[in-house]
């Protein structure tokens, strides 16, 4: 390593060796998580309805994320036992948490927008000015 490079801070880690923030963020990082937690977060949705308000997703896709989401304990899902089946999902206490800190990122997203469009603006012309 570069000594003049200061040395990056030790990022606890999870079992398999990344660190949370990273585990988090893969999970999140997909195409349908956000748009299936915002969804939820307005409470609780059976499945055909969850389809049908999250634009372009098939049901396969649907229901491996509600899987991971589940497994991650971010959702839960409530079987009603009937025939025809009747499922519904919702978000848990740790998915409500979630969906606080992402409306804080959301936030930050929408105050920031312009500035980010012209910082990425700037970079375009001076990379086109070295060309």
């Amino acid at each position: 390593m570069d000594s003049a490079q200061p040395a990056l801070p030790e990022q606890p880690e999870t079992a398999n060796g990344a660190c949370p923030s990273q585990a988090v963020m893969a999970l999140l990082a997909g195409k349908w998580a956000l748009p299936i937690l915002t969804e939820l977060a307005r409470g609780s949705v059976r499945n055909n309805a969850l389809l049908r308000r999250i634009d372009g997703v098939s049901q396969k896709v649907l229901t491996q994320n509600l899987r991971e989401l589940e497994r991650s304990g971010l959702i839960e899902r409530i079987d009603h036992g009937t025939v025809p089946p009747s499922v519904e999902y919702r978000l848990t206490d740790l998915g409500r948490s979630l969906d606080r800190t992402l409306l804080g990122l959301d936030r930050w997203a929408e105050r920031h927008q312009a500035a980010l469009a012209e910082a990425r603006a700037q970079h375009d012309l001076r990379r086109g000015e070295q060309e």
